[in-house]
This record gives C-alpha cells, sequence and structure tokens, in this order.
C-alpha cells in the first residue's frame, strides 16, 4: 500500500458493494475511521463486514439527508444515482462527493491510464495490461473489471491501467495528468440518464486534466468538445495520418500501422473480428503514450486472446462457428460484434440475443443485422422489445430460454454460418450477470458438441 496520511475527516461510505468494501479497506490501512451506509435493510455479507469493523457504525436503508449533513465527505459507490435527494441536499450544503476514482488517484504514485467507452474498455484494459506486463513493468490493472482500484494502490506498482465506467467518472473533477483514452460512444444506460447527452457529458468527463488523450478519429462523439491543454492523438480502422494508429492496405490483408509505419500483418492478430481490430489499436495508441516498447506490444497482439464472454470462440460443430458475447450487454457492442464478424458475402450470423432492455432503441441494430443476419433468436424480459427493433431489417424468433435458443440455432445453422451470442441487453432478469449467462450458453454448446461429435475451440 502507498504510504500516506491519514485526514480525520468525518467521512460516510455510501454502498457496501465491492467498491465501497475496497474504500472501506483503504481509509482503514491509514488510519481513518468511516461510517457506512447501504440504501439495502440486508446487504450481501453485512454480518461479515460487521464482524471485520467491529467499532464502525452501520447505517441501513433508505439514504437520509441527516446523515450526510454531519459528515464531510462522503465516499459514492458507482451504482447509486446522484440524483438522490439524500445526496443532492448534501452537495448543497457542501458536503464533498467523491468516488473511488478521485480517492486513488490523489494517492496514486505511479503514472495512470484511464480507459472508458460504451464497448471495448475491458478487452483494452486487460491488452494493454498484458503489453505493460511484456514491456517489463510492475502494473496494477483493475478498476470496472476485476480488482477494485484502491485494492491496486501499492508503491511497487510502475504503472496502472483502470477501466472506468460512466458511473464512476461522475464524480471525477482532475484526472492529475492521466494518459487517458475515450473509445466510443453509444446509447447504454438510458435507464440511469436522461438521454444520450448526460450519457456523453459523463464520459468526457475523463478528459478533466488530462495529460494525453486517445480518442477514436471514426466516432466524432469521443472528440473533446472544447478546446484543453492535453495532448491528442487518434486511431482508427483507416489510413492513419502521422504519429497515428490505423490500418495500411485493408482489413483483411493489411496491416496494422504507425503512421507509414507497418507493425504487424491484420492476420497475426490472435483477437478476432473487425472490432478487435480497433480494441487492438487504440491499445497500441495507449500504449505508446506510455513510453511501451511497440515491438513488446505487437508481440502481444500475437498471443493475447481475449477476456472470456467478449467474442470468445466456443466450438465449431459442423462447420457452425459457436461465439459467446456475452458481455455485450447494449447495442453498441452488438453493433459491434455484428459488423466484426458478419461476412462481406452474405448473411452468416444466427444471432442470439435479449434480457433486460435498459431503455434502449434496439432499431439501431437494423443496419447490421439487414447486412449480416438471417435470423435473430431472442429470449428474456425484453425479448419483445428488441423483436419489435428488427422488424424488417431480419427474420426473428421468440423463445423461452437461452437453451432453447441455441439448440434451435445448431437446427437451423448450415456450414460457415456464425451463431452468436450477443444479448445487447442486461443479464439480470435470468442471470446473475454476464458471466453466468455466458457459462449457460456455454454448456448448451456443449450439448450440442457431444451429440454432435464436434470439437471445442482451443
Amino acid at each position: 500500500m502507498t504510504s500516506v496520511i491519514a485526514t480525520n475527516r468525518k467521512t460516510a461510505i455510501l454502498g457496501m458493494g465491492a467498491t465501497g468494501l475496497s474504500a472501506a479497506r483503504f481509509l482503514s490501512s491509514i488510519g481513518d475511521s468511516f461510517v457506512f451506509a447501504d440504501s439495502r435493510s440486508e446487504p450481501p455479507r453485512l454480518q461479515e463486514v460487521r464482524d471485520h469493523y467491529p467499532d464502525t457504525t452501520f447505517v441501513l436503508g433508505a439514504f437520509e439527508a441527516d446523515l450526510l449533513l454531519n459528515m464531510d465527505r462522503a465516499i459514492v459507490s458507482p451504482g447509486i444515482s446522484l440524483d438522490e435527494p439524500a445526496l443532492v441536499a448534501a452537495r448543497e450544503s457542501g458536503v464533498e462527493l467523491i468516488g473511488d476514482l478521485e480517492l486513488f488517484l490523489q494517492h496514486a504514485n505511479a503514472p495512470v491510464i484511464g480507459i472508458t467507452g460504451s464497448n471495448g474498455k475491458s478487452t483494452v484494459t486487460t491488452l494493454l495490461g498484458a503489453m505493460a506486463k511484456a514491456s517489463g513493468l510492475a502494473v496494477g490493472v483493475g478498476g470496472n473489471l476485476g480488482t477494485p482500484m484502491l485494492d491496486l494502490l501499492d508503491e511497487r506498482h510502475e504503472l496502472y491501467v483502470l477501466e472506468l465506467s460512466s458511473f464512476q467518472l461522475e464524480l471525477l473533477n482532475d484526472s492529475r495528468g492521466a494518459i487517458v483514452a475515450l473509445l466510443n460512444v453509444s446509447a447504454d444506460h438510458m435507464d440511469r440518464y436522461q438521454g444520450l447527452q448526460q450519457y456523453h457529458a459523463a464520459k468526457h468527463r475523463i478528459f478533466r486534466g488530462a495529460g494525453k488523450a486517445v480518442i477514436n478519429r471514426e466516432d466524432q462523439l469521443t472528440k473533446p468538445l472544447l478546446s484543453k491543454q492535453v495532448q491528442l492523438s487518434s486511431f482508427g480502422l483507416n489510413q492513419p495520418d502521422l504519429g497515428e494508429f490505423g490500418i495500411l492496405e485493408g482489413l483483411e490483408q493489411g496491416y496494422l500501422a504507425y503512421g507509414i509505419e507497418r507493425l504487424i500483418p491484420v492476420a497475426d492478430v490472435a483477437l478476432k473480428g473487425t472490432h478487435n481490430l480497433a480494441n487492438a489499436l487504440a491499445a497500441l495508441a495507449l500504449g505508446h503514450g506510455a513510453g511501451l516498447s511497440l515491438e513488446a506490444m505487437t508481440d502481444t497482439l500475437k498471443t493475447y486472446k481475449g477476456l472470456p464472454h467478449r467474442c470468445e470462440n466456443i466450438a465449431e460443430i459442423d462447420g457452425v462457428l459457436y461465439i459467446d458475447d456475452s458481455k455485450g450487454t447494449n447495442v453498441g457492442a452488438t453493433e459491434a460484434a455484428l459488423q466484426g464478424f458478419g461476412s462481406s458475402e452474405g448473411k452468416n450470423l444466427i444471432l442470439i440475443a435479449g434480457g433486460q432492455g435498459k431503455d434502449q432503441d434496439f432499431a439501431d441494430l437494423q443496419p447490421a443485422a439487414a447486412k449480416y443476419v438471417k435470423r435473430a433468436l431472442l429470449f428474456g424480459e425484453d425479448a419483445a422489445q428488441v423483436q419489435l427493433g428488427l422488424q424488417g431489417a431480419c427474420d426473428t424468433e421468440q423463445l423461452d430460454s437461452l437453451q432453447q435458443a441455441v439448440r434451435h440455432a445448431s437446427e437451423i445453422a448450415v456450414s460457415g454460418d456464425i451463431v452468436l451470442l450477443s444479448p445487447a441487453c442486461a443479464s439480470f432478469d435470468m442471470f446473475s450477470g454476464f458471466e453466468e449467462r455466458g457459462l449457460c450458453f456455454q454448456q448448451a454448446v456443449a450439448e450440442l458438441v457431444d451429440i454432435s461429435g464436434g470439437q471445442p475451440c482451443s
């Protein structure tokens, strides 16, 4: 743990999830006391946390302004809306509302890379972490995925690579010279935000106080709206200008490049799908900005195959490829997967989608679906909404379960097709999270392998 001095400020930690518990561990490590509050009457692991912090006050149930008004600051977990009346009253009365990101940046003693975007941020974060390790650095990787960022603080780390959600960015005021990236912006979490503009504004907070910034030159929504004192660079799937990252000589037979310098053939990148080429280029741009070796980074691209449930090849059965993209929890992610695996020679995708729709507009999938999807098999709470959004773009069917969708997909797929689980929805209607949904898909595919004698992907 980085050596820091206790502040002795009156602090409330709001939320007893992973972020809140990491804040408690951090404050305890520096000798700060705190009050723990959670809007749930019985949060998971409550007794365990009580036992671990026997001298701490616990306040359970709906947040009350009276509690917060007696505090100097409140560390707010990202799952809690800042529109909560108690939080609004506290902020108006001068109580500091802070997130784990701002707290982390105040105490990190090594360079920080922060990565956000509607899609691809987990892949870019972990890929860049692997690149940093290949470059010989002691690197801490986490944030919105894996290890909570406050648990990463360690004076031995030479670099931090953080995935950042829009929720975590809502309370960021100063990134303190971090290298940052906004990969893309498409509608997500519309059940929390009042529209794309508010969500877009949350994402753009990442540029505040940044030292260097990487943007997607093919997505104008990633470009900072105002002139910033920040060094900008870009990535894209088109030909790059000098000092930028992109593709030379085409997406199929071309090269990932830095300006006019060819770095690695597209065919040698282990991550498959056009959208993952964009992720690879973003990681290269960020790593270059941090001074990582281009050779180490391109060597990593030859071996890094990605995270589970993110366009993961599961099996090939009778010439049909089964891909688990359960992490595709919004329309933008699913559109990227369709574009990434769709064939220019005709419709080759059987899409499995559905779940909790988060008030998204599924009609945004129509262009890609019309081009690449021969049939969409839909399940879950908002299957009807997804079906309505896809109307006229491709054939659709509603089914009762993910397992039923996999079985039906196997019946209608022919050699050369891809069965793609990319739900465009949250999973909590039927599963504990996208991981369980992905494992359910994989189990259903495994049953097909046993029946047909097909081969799982290595």
